[in-house]
């Protein structure tokens, strides 16, 4: 079972779902996604996985949501899309995919659920 970790090493919940996913013996492929981020096409798997339009990825309080206008209603899903691309600190954090599923781990233990 291939399990990979869109990870931020700076980010405490990323580390701690990091920690969690070894203490259940589970050594995932990570991802920086800051360093390299998903490709378009990636993304809108990870978000037909998760069940999110590209908003729900959003995360809102980075300065950089502002400085791109996130909060235009009228952006089409590509344009956020393109955004956090440009921008993958805009990416909520941290994103799990295990056996076709994806999770958030916020909180860390939510991950779990998509293991078995």
């Amino acid at each position: 079972m291939s399990i990979t970790i869109y990870h931020n090493p700076k980010c405490s919940k990323s580390r701690q779902t990091l920690e969690l996913l070894g203490e259940h013996g589970v050594t995932p492929v990570i991802i920086e996604y800051l360093e390299s981020p998903p490709s378009a096409e990636k993304l809108r798997e990870i978000l037909s996985l998760l069940g999110f339009s590209p908003r729900d990825l959003l995360r809102k309080k980075e300065d950089e949501y502002a400085e791109c206008g996130l909060d235009n209603s009228a952006l089409s899903d590509d344009e956020l899309i393109d955004c956090m691309i440009k921008n993958p600190i805009l990416i909520e954090r941290p994103i799990v995919l295990a056996n076709g599923k994806a999770a958030i781990g916020r909180p860390p233990e939510q991950v779990l659920e998509i293991l078995h």
